[in-house]
């Protein structure tokens, strides 16, 4: 982002994502499926922590999902999600000022 202007597709990816990540509970649902054994963490186990209903729990992951962020499968009654593989390091790289690091592939 920083290495030159970016395309209407990348910046609307973009912007789809930092809209996903600008609600507090989103960032703490994330950090809480990211650090979950595994790398998974089941919804039955995210109300508690952050002290809201599994509906509302349930709209958050679904906003994060929609910005690529996890990946949801359900199981039984029960949504588990996983951190999409690369999508928080490609959020860095898109920050990071230009020259100051390379993608790894």
């Amino acid at each position: 982002m920083t290495a030159g202007v970016v395309s209407d597709a990348s910046a609307e990816s973009l912007a789809g994502v930092f809209k996903a990540l600008g609600a507090p509970t989103r960032v703490k649902l994330l950090s809480m499926v990211a650090a979950a054994p595994g790398a998974e963490a089941c919804i039955c186990d995210m109300t508690a922590p952050v002290g809201l209903s599994q509906p509302t729990v349930s709209h958050h992951m679904r906003l994060l999902v929609e910005a690529g962020l996890v990946t949801r499968e359900q199981r039984g009654r029960w949504a588990h999600f996983r951190i999409v593989p690369g999508a928080l390091a490609a959020v860095a790289f898109a920050l990071q000022p230009a020259g100051s690091a390379t993608r790894e592939s």
